[in-house]
């Protein structure tokens, strides 16, 4: 059962400081009269029933009658989460019987450059310090196990949305943590694929947060490894994980990006900039620039990279310039893949993967092909690709020069 805790022991005024400047934004947004919970920062005014509704998720886990985990034959493996574009060890094909595999993530409010050319900044809410929070990988039978923690000078309370899970609004509803507080949630993997997760703390705080950074992805891999439509093997050399971030950034009367002071004090300018829809940026891997010039994604020709694209919140196209995705997921791992697509899509809350074997070196873009956000909002990623250049498949046959007339 959850458990709702004396208000004196939340640590640091300064989260009630917040949470009367967040009911009161609520409230001068909806109009609505506004009453503080005795534990947080949750937005009664805006949707009482969806800002309940994961708490009460939480509460039903009280049935006296549930059937106790069985745990027979699982052995425990500790997972070390690594930054993104990077992905954990792991294996392809998984060896022994199931495991129950152990990850530690922290809820971190991080002030973070969007765009150096104009100065845009954001803070962050973030699972481990990184936009997108770290890629999880494991296996159908597996069981994921993670200790969730939210440190004590946070501003907000947290918790995490597993799409590749069941029960509890994806175990929304068991694992709100505050400041200073720490959750463990275990849950079975039993959908192959790659799955969104998120923070959904309630109401208005849910796009709130997940604009704001707080998502990341999960790759549920088969027991025997990715096949191809007639069952035979597929293997990668390298994953590279990107996260597709909208950011709704504020800005003042003369069109320049506003700066805060802490986490969350953007919340009533945020709540008006996102009922507009309108990003004012898409980005790869947090910022501008994430995935390019030095930061760009390495390969060599004969290398097969399995793309991993995770968007929380709008839908994405996805296309490599040069390249192709000979085999795309759609999420799913149990469907055959679709074979030789020029660009793939990505519903919003969700994650696919796409595999493309490198043949040619050279600089390749990987974009999100409306252009629009891929060139103008933020949305691109290289891969630099080394090797030898093959004129069988293309070549220049006259260099540019000029015609007569």
């Amino acid at each position: 059962m959850t458990k709702f805790i004396n208000p004196g022991l939340v640590p640091t005024s300064r989260r009630n400081i917040l949470r009367g400047s967040v009911l009161a934004g609520a409230a001068a947004l909806t109009g609505a009269a506004v009453q503080a919970s005795p534990r947080a920062p949750r937005m009664a005014g805006i949707n009482r029933a969806s800002a309940d509704l994961y708490h009460v998720a939480g509460e039903q886990q009280s049935d006296s009658t549930a059937v106790p985990a069985d745990l027979t034959g699982y052995t425990r493996v500790k997972m070390e989460l690594v930054p993104p574009p990077f992905a954990p060890a792991h294996e392809q094909v998984a060896t022994g019987g199931p495991k129950i595999i152990e990850i530690t993530m922290e809820t971190s409010e991080v002030l973070m450059t969007v765009d150096e050319d104009t100065g845009a900044e954001v803070w962050a809410l973030t699972y481990n310090g990184s936009v997108p929070g770290p890629l999880i990988i494991c296996h159908e039978g597996d069981m994921v196990e993670l200790t969730l923690r939210n440190p004590v000078d946070s501003m907000m309370e947290h918790n995490i949305d597993f799409h590749a899970s069941t029960g509890a609004l994806g175990g929304g509803g068991l694992t709100h943590v505050y400041p200073g507080e720490e959750t463990v949630l275990r849950w079975k993997a039993t959908k192959a694929g790659c799955f969104t997760y998120h923070c959904a703390p309630g109401g208005a705080m849910i796009p709130y947060h997940v604009t704001h950074g707080m998502n990341g992805a999960v790759m549920v891999l088969p027991r025997d490894g990715l096949k191809d439509a007639d069952g035979n093997p597929l293997r990668y050399d390298s994953i590279a994980y990107i996260g597709e971030q909208d950011y709704y950034l504020p800005m003042d009367e003369n069109g320049d990006y506003r700066t805060y002071e802490a986490a969350g004090d953007d919340y009533g300018d945020s709540l008006e900039a996102m009922r507009g829809l309108i990003p004012t940026h898409s980005v790869f891997n947090g910022a501008v620039g994430a995935l390019t010039g030095e930061n760009a994604l390495t390969s060599k020709v004969g290398e097969t990279v399995l793309m991993i694209h995770n968007q929380a919140n709008r839908d994405s196209r996805p296309h490599l310039i040069g390249g192709h995705g000979s085999y795309v997921w759609e999420s799913s791992f149990t469907d055959p893949p679709l074979r030789d697509m020029e660009t793939w899509f990505v519903r919003g809350g969700s994650a696919v993967a796409a595999m493309y074997t490198f043949e040619q070196p050279g600089v390749y873009a990987y974009v999100n092909h409306n252009l629009i956000e891929g060139v103008m909002l933020g949305a691109t990623a290289h891969f630099v690709v080394e090797g030898e250049w093959d004129n069988n498949l293309m070549e220049q046959v006259v260099a540019p020069r000029a015609f007569a007339t």
